[in-house]
């Protein structure tokens, strides 16, 4: 495998056009335009990356770039390859550790296949279970839903108001060989997470989910009589390292620093290209090509892993920096899933007027900046709620003003927004979200152009000047400690998508 994937890592390394003026002509240069950077940005750059990614989950022997393993130490290591090439930023590593877990889940009964996704941290089944079905009561967040004839058989748990984790917790308690958790809304759980390892309020039971369509035909016919299922999950747990990966312009202001991130690792089922491989890629060359110009402030890329854990690359990072390197940090900008097939130009609502969650001071502006921008250039826009959900979540918490770019994951696309952008009314913005078929086939190019040539002009426009962003005036620590847990992106436009 070493030379295998070393031969692809130079393929890729070699295929990158890579401008690296020296530091004395960094001074020299013009300054950067939005117009400019957008100018150079074209789609056919874009899926050469998406090509390059795709290749390292194919290195990888589960297909995947999942934190610490083949594929996605491939995407860090020609991440930081080619961006230390270019005698324009200064590049590192994060390293951490952190404990993996990936698996396949499968549903059937009566001889029906039921579509469903492995929860991180659910335990092996050693096999297939054949059990009967057993109803949960309300939403099974508490142990006195569970009926006490659970013992033995297969619980079925409506999706909503607590936790997967803790309704696996509960039906371990109550003697249960499994549990089947259905979507409480239309569509499938798009997976998820049972937080943690372990739990005080019982063992974990192999458990899986399906959509709520086939929660409510299992419900049916268990009305009807009893009616058994086969549950079948197999999981991997395993400590990896892995590492964030930062790219600073040695120019500009290194004491107002602009940060815009995406995230580098994908879920265990699939290649993650949409999800984030159209965020970071995108970001990747707008940092390829920003040595073209010179800069007022420093700007910084960064390059998140394990942000499929629960936003632990960017937590660990914002929780490393003292209060006087956040205090650095003008803002923050994240761009998570920007080329999603059935998409909408989301923008994340810093001013709290759509959805009631406002960032800290002056993400209102960053907002309004995305807004003007997309209005400037005939598109419309929504705004997105600023649910916790992605790598801007960590910067939020500690004061640090805060905007980005979505383009929707497993919520519904609405009547009202396809109107507004097009695509099919009653279908998921992204039908490959966290699963094997987002790759390259998956992407909308025409959005992700779209929505990377906003990020250039943000980018542009902060690096020249922050003028209308607050400087903050106080700091703190985040107070938590990496959960470790599967994100779900939330959705847009009215509507965000429960993590429970």
């Amino acid at each position: 495998m070493k030379s295998f994937t070393g031969a692809l890592l130079a393929s890729a390394f070699a295929a990158v056009a890579i401008a690296s003026p020296t530091s004395k002509s960094i001074r020299d240069l013009p300054l950067v335009q939005s117009n400019q950077l957008r100018r150079v940005l074209t789609r056919s750059a874009l899926l050469g990356h998406a090509e390059t990614l795709e290749s390292f989950a194919h290195a990888d022997p589960q297909n995947n770039r999942g934190f610490g393993g083949v594929g996605h130490n491939l995407t860090v290591d020609y991440l930081f390859k080619t961006l230390s090439a270019i005698d324009y930023y200064d590049v590192w590593l994060q390293k951490f550790e952190l404990l993996y877990a990936a698996g396949d889940a499968k549903v059937e009964s009566e001889g029906v296949s039921f579509t469903s996704l492995y929860f991180t941290y659910a335990p092996n089944s050693n096999g297939p279970i054949t059990a009967e079905l057993v109803p949960v009561a309300n939403l099974g967040c508490e142990l006195s839903d569970y009926p006490v004839n659970l013992a033995g058989k297969i619980a079925l748990i409506s999706r909503g108001s607590c936790d997967f984790g803790l309704k696996t917790a509960f039906a371990g308690a109550s003697g249960a060989v499994g549990a089947i958790i259905y979507n409480n809304i239309a569509g499938s759980v798009s997976g998820g997470t049972l937080s943690s390892p372990e739990r005080p309020q019982g063992p974990y039971v192999p458990v899986a989910s399906i959509s709520h369509a086939d929660g409510l035909t299992l419900l049916a016919d268990i009305a009807a009589g009893p009616v058994a299922a086969t549950l079948t999950v197999f999981s991997v747990m395993e400590t990896r390292t892995t590492h964030n990966v930062f790219a600073q312009t040695k120019s500009g202001d290194q004491n107002n620093v602009v940060v815009a991130g995406g995230h580098t690792d994908s879920v265990g089922a699939g290649p993650g290209i949409n999800d984030d491989g159209s965020g970071s890629m995108g970001l990747y060359e707008i940092a390829l090509q920003l040595p073209k110009w010179s800069v007022t402030n420093a700007v910084r890329f960064a390059f998140w892993s394990a942000e499929e854990f629960g936003l632990v690359g960017s937590e660990t990072y914002v929780n490393s920096l003292t209060a006087e390197e956040q205090n650095k940090i003008a803002l923050y900008l994240n761009f998570d899933m920007i080329a999603s097939p059935n998409f909408g130009y989301f923008i994340y609502d810093g001013d709290g007027d759509a959805f009631g969650i406002a960032g800290p001071p002056g993400s209102a502006q960053i907002e309004k900046l995305f807004e003007d921008y997309f209005a400037e250039v005939g598109l419309a826009s929504a705004p997105t709620a600023f649910s916790g959900r992605s790598d801007y979540g960590p910067f939020l918490q500690v004061g640090i003003p805060s905007g980005g770019l979505f383009t929707g994951a497993e919520g519904i696309k609405t009547e009202a927004e396809a109107a507004l952008f097009g695509g099919t009314a009653g279908q998921a913005y992204d039908p490959g979200y966290h699963q094997a078929t987002d790759n390259i086939k998956n992407l909308n190019v025409g959005a992700w152009i779209q929505n990377l040539k906003a990020a250039a002009h943000s980018i542009a426009t902060y690096a020249i000047s922050t003028k209308d962003i607050p400087k903050r005036v106080s700091l703190r620590k985040l107070t938590t400690t990496a959960k470790h847990t599967e994100h779900n992106h939330g959705s847009s436009c009215g509507e965000v998508i429960s993590t429970f």
